[in-house]
């Protein structure tokens, strides 16, 4: 057994606990693992006695110490304090995909050798998991009065196209709709979360409401992103996934047979599902508008009766634990390989 020793939160930024309950769902078996998110505590840990000791800064950019010349000096203080004791580093910020992470500036402004813990497959469908296990929905899906679940939020090129081009054609005419970054289009206020009168920027993202996916045919799930280069998975699959709600979804290529990979079912059965191995974005969006064009007059009726096993099956699956925990274990094996590499 090698037993590996974590600095959870390197400079008390409150976001440790999280990042823990993660590493708690690991079922490695020659793997222990012991942490602290206190960084004064580290007196009180015989740390030659583990095989690893790592430790995690906070890179979030919701951290607004991030940008504070103090705070950064006393990160480069604590890091190379712990270098010199054998410590190897992770910039988490797992909420992101490698792509958003890389296309701006990295803080805190550390230059020192660290492997990035993004978003990747495994972080959303824990967090789901954990917040919406055991709570009691009443999914129907029988009655549809309109035909698409469309959220957008923050403004991405990517999406800007697909939601024009759908409104070219009027397919989102009966449809649920939001996009706050662009043109401030909101739900019907039956629609929206209870208790919410105007959808905050963060906050609320994970949370299910049922009335919306009861009364809609399909999600158009519109991804963070579109790019060819690592498939990140958000909130935004997995919540009509626990809701057994057909989709199609505008991101990376090769989304859907990632999905696939980690045995979920899509409804390639039931309509064109090739737009998942369009590589050019322009082209994706063109099918996938396509594809809504022909939605929107379809037997959904029958399509949810055939479709039945597989929803079901995509939602037990989401649940599964065990299954969930492969993934992490494949997030977990990255950082001990990179430490191992040093």
């Amino acid at each position: 057994m090698q037993r590996n020793f974590i600095l959870t939160d390197l400079m008390k930024t409150g976001y440790h606990n999280d990042l823990e309950d993660f590493i708690d769902m690991h079922t490695l078996e020659k793997q222990s693992f012991e942490y602290t998110g206190e960084y004064y505590t580290l007196h009180q840990y015989d740390l030659d006695g583990f095989d690893r000791r790592i430790a995690i800064i906070d890179t979030r950019t919701t951290n607004e110490r991030l940008h504070s010349e103090t705070f950064n000096d006393e990160v480069k203080k604590r890091c190379d304090l712990l270098h010199s004791q054998g410590f190897h580093f992770i910039k988490a910020n797992p909420w992101e995909s490698l792509p958003n992470i890389e296309e701006h500036t990295q803080y805190p402004t550390i230059d020192i050798p660290h492997i990035k813990w993004t978003g990747g497959v495994s972080w959303f469908w824990f967090y789901m998991y954990r917040k919406h296990l055991g709570k009691q929905y009443n999914f129907v899906h029988t009655n549809k009065k309109f035909d698409f679940l469309y959220l957008n939020k923050t403004v991405r090129e990517h999406r800007v196209k697909l939601y024009k081009k759908l409104n070219e054609e009027n397919i989102l005419d009966n449809s649920l709709v939001t996009f706050h970054g662009l043109d401030n289009t909101a739900l019907p206020q039956e629609y929206e979360l209870p208790g919410v009168v105007k959808y905050p920027y963060r906050g609320l993202d994970q949370d299910i409401f049922e009335k919306p996916y009861n009364e809609t045919k399909f999600s158009i799930i519109s991804e963070t992103n579109d790019n060819a280069n690592d498939v990140f998975m958000t909130e935004k699959i997995w919540k009509p996934i626990i809701a057994g709600h057909m989709f199609v979804v505008h991101g990376n290529p090769l989304y859907l047979q990632k999905l696939r990979e980690l045995g979920f079912k899509t409804f390639n059965s039931y309509f064109d599902e090739s737009y998942d191995l369009e590589e050019n974005k322009n082209t994706r969006v063109e099918k996938l508008q396509k594809l809504c064009r022909e939605l929107k007059d379809c037997y959904w009726e029958d399509m949810y009766m055939l479709s039945k096993g597989i929803r079901t099956h995509n939602t037990n699956l989401f649940f599964n634990r065990e299954k969930l925990s492969q993934q992490i274990n494949k997030t977990l094996n990255l950082f001990l390989e990179f430490v191992d590499s040093r």
